[in-house]
């Protein structure tokens, strides 16, 4: 079965059952500052949740397109996705747990003819916001599941919402189907990776306040939703997601570009198909986000440069996002026009950003790795940063101080995210206290600098000197992100008119560095 048979069978399904069938929403929430992107099928109907009253209905059914970064430390195994398609069903105070379950059964017994030997189920198991759901568990032993494939589980696995602080939420029921060929063991472990998720079925009944407590709904709901990408992988008798039509082109044209297999290289594959289809979806939306340092635009910045980050370990040369792109567009044209219609945008932003990382990462892998090899020597370097006592194992530290941490993100761009995955890579914790401590120092002498230290320090304390004053801070950095650590400022002279900045540099810059130091 192909992606647009499964979207198809189970819009056609639920329409039968009287549901209303309505159009994916945007990835960038709307009038909603707590979260950054729609999360699940839920988060457009929030208000429907809470009692309004939706223009087509109690019962409504829909293919939402969503982006999760919860997961991406788990990206890179076969089931994890940013991006993925979520298959929803919901009752606005229609019919509850009973006809959900029943419904959920009937699609992947009888439509999808799933074997239900291979199927086995979680429930919530009662914490002190809400007792354990027994409603759930006799539906599920009245449709003949066998009570050793019921797991009853806390609120960290068995627990829905609320998509932002506050909001509508839940005790869900999860199903579990075994992959791979051998047969299914007796007892359910949700902790086997055999086991995995393909439908979750969430009971709106509480509304999370405030004041962090779970009132009863006035009006009862259900969310459901199932993954596309899992599910197909199932159907189609795959143990990875990442061999689905949904993921294969991409893997194909990594293989060509990089002249590697899939097969030995799997988890740096994966996570470059899936962070740049993620990027191309970001991009293709109609809301035109760009990457940028805050908000989304941070996330779509992270997206794209852990993206070349593991291109780097595949050999791969520059400009490969844009025909990764090619390819998602190709898969995804008919299902989402607007990333076909906005093509020239996508392949735009992420040619740019991809030829900004790819500087900053060659100089800031090879800062990380000058510390990494001696620290004692980096220390004699860097005079002023605090010397720390450094913990060992076989020669090699296992503690990064913040101040390299922070160093690498000031100096090269290094997103935090990305110098702690390297380190763990090498089993080293970063200091995250201490960087935080260095970040909060820089912001501090920032907001001094724009806010008291003209009067002193200037010549002139008009408002366009002082303008000019700080941009000179903001250009040293960027110059030493873009010609290296070495470059020192050895004077300036500002007016309201202009600013000189003198810098120590061997050489003349070329007009390619300038750009890049304006573009930062």
């Amino acid at each position: 079965m192909d992606a647009n048979s499964l979207r198809k069978k189970f819009l056609d399904f639920f329409k039968e059952k009287k549901h209303a069938v309505i159009p994916s929403a945007s990835l960038i929430p709307e009038n909603d500052p707590t979260v950054l992107f729609t999360t699940a099928g839920m988060h457009p109907l929030v208000p429907y949740l809470m009692g309004e009253k939706h223009p087509e209905g109690t019962r409504l059914a829909d293919v939402q397109k969503c982006i999760r970064m919860s997961d991406i430390d788990e990206v890179g195994d076969a089931t994890h996705h940013t991006f993925f398609e979520m298959l929803g069903n919901w009752s606005l105070g229609d019919y509850f747990k009973k006809e959900a379950i029943e419904l959920s059964w009937e699609f992947l017994t009888e439509v999808l003819k799933l074997d239900k030997n291979r199927i086995a189920v979680s429930v919530f198991a009662g914490d002190k916001d809400a007792p354990k759901d027994e409603e759930a568990k006799k539906i599920w032993l009245s449709l003949n599941m066998p009570e050793n494939r019921i797991a009853e589980l806390s609120k960290k696995d068995n627990w829905w919402g609320p998509a932002g602080i506050t909001g509508p939420c839940g005790p869900d029921t999860e199903i579990f189907y075994c992959t791979g060929k051998s047969e299914p063991p007796e007892k359910f472990n949700p902790e086997d990776k055999n086991w995995v998720e393909i439908w979750n079925d969430v009971f709106m009944q509480y509304n999370k306040n405030t004041d962090g407590n779970f009132l009863p709904l006035a009006q009862k709901n259900v969310d459901t939703g199932m993954g596309l990408e899992r599910t197909l992988a199932v159907i189609n008798g795959f143990d990875d997601n990442y061999r689905t039509e949904l993921f294969w082109p991409i893997i194909k044209k990594i293989e060509e570009l990089s002249g590697k297999k899939y097969e030995g290289n799997e988890k740096a594959f994966r996570i470059i198909a899936d962070h740049t289809k993620a990027a191309v979806m970001i991009l293709g939306d109609d809301k035109r986000i760009e990457p940028s340092n805050k908000n989304q635009g941070y996330i779509l910045r992270r997206l794209i440069r852990r993206a070349v980050r593991y291109s780097k370990q595949l050999n791969i040369i520059q400009n490969f996002t844009i025909k990764l792109a090619e390819e998602v567009i190709k898969i995804y044209e008919n299902v989402y026009p607007e990333i076909k219609k906005n093509k020239e945008f996508i392949f735009n932003e992420l040619e740019k950003e991809e030829e900004k990382f790819y500087q900053t990462l060659e100089k800031g892998l090879k800062e990380f790795n000058k510390w990494y090899k001696d620290p004692e020597a980096y220390w004699e370097e860097n005079p002023n940063a605090e010397k720390i006592a450094l913990e060992k194992i076989k020669d090699k530290p296992k503690k990064m101080p913040g101040f390299i941490a922070f160093r690498l993100f000031t100096t090269f761009g290094f997103p935090i995210e990305l110098t702690i995955e390297i380190a763990k890579e090498k089993e080293i914790i970063v200091d995250l206290m201490d960087f935080n401590k260095e970040l909060q120092k820089h912001s501090e002498l920032s907001r001094t600098a724009s806010a008291g230290m003209f009067k002193g320090g200037l010549a002139d304390a008009s408002e366009e000197t002082k303008k000019l004053h700080t941009a000179a801070h903001l250009m040293l950095e960027a110059l030493r992100r873009v010609l290296g650590p070495h470059v020192e400022q050895k004077g300036s002279n500002i007016t309201p008119e202009r600013l000189r900045f003198d810098i120590s540099h061997p050489e003349k810059m070329t007009a390619e560095q300038m750009q890049q130091v304006e573009d930062l």
